[in-house]
């Protein structure tokens, strides 16, 4: 890894979402970056996949590259986060009858959330690259129809995976949770910082560096 650019402090770490949550929690770790979307067509789950964790980990790299490709020697981060009900993939609701079969489908249970994460770089550096996952589980309080129709109504529930979202009004709905707080929200931090030290990007460094968005 000796002869790999300084990705800390040359360029910005290119984040390959549009997600403002992942954006956010990027500038909470106070990392310098930038926000390129990926093009990248999301592929849809079905048995075919794997596990969820092995699906989250595939699209999310499919991201990565697609961002990597066009970006020569920039470093690249991508992820993926699924909600798991029953062994079944719940995505973005496609409408208000679909959130609230969700979160009925949610309610009073566990589930479990999975984000897939890829960082890695383009060009003559592309075979740096490192992909994980991690998962937390999430159990919802019991929900009568009144509360899970009220919050579809906020519409926060309309562009998250499994119809809520934890850092918003969704955390009303949530009893508790085992794992990563911050997986849920879109990116878990302390695996991507474990990712990040892979390209000589570690706390210490990334305080020091003045630099942020």
């Amino acid at each position: 890894m000796s002869s790999a650019p300084d990705f800390l402090t040359e360029f910005p770490l290119v984040l390959a979402s549009g997600s403002p949550r992942r954006a956010e929690l990027l500038r909470q770790m106070g990392i310098w970056f930038e926000v390129i979307v990926s093009d990248e067509v999301e592929p849809e789950f079905d048995s075919s996949c794997g596990s969820p964790a092995r699906f989250a980990e595939r699209t999310a790299r499919l991201k990565m590259d697609s961002v990597a490709a066009r970006f020569e020697g920039r470093l690249i981060l991508a992820a993926d986060t699924l909600v798991v009900v029953d062994n079944v993939v719940l995505g973005k609701p496609g409408d208000a009858m679909e959130a609230e079969e969700m979160l009925f489908a949610l309610a009073g249970r566990t589930h479990e959330v999975v984000t897939g994460v890829a960082v890695g770089c383009g060009g003559n550096e592309g075979s740096l690259s490192v992909v994980n996952h991690a998962s937390t589980r999430v159990t919802f309080a019991p929900l009568d129809a009144a509360t899970v129709r009220a919050y579809i109504a906020t519409g926060e529930p309309m562009d998250k995976a499994g119809a809520y979202g934890i850092q918003g009004k969704g955390a009303c709905l949530v009893s508790h949770i085992e794992g990563c707080h911050f997986n849920v929200v879109g990116l878990p931090i302390r695996l991507v910082t474990d990712m990040l030290e892979h390209f000589r990007i570690t706390p210490a460094r990334i305080w020091a560096n003045k630099r942020l968005t």
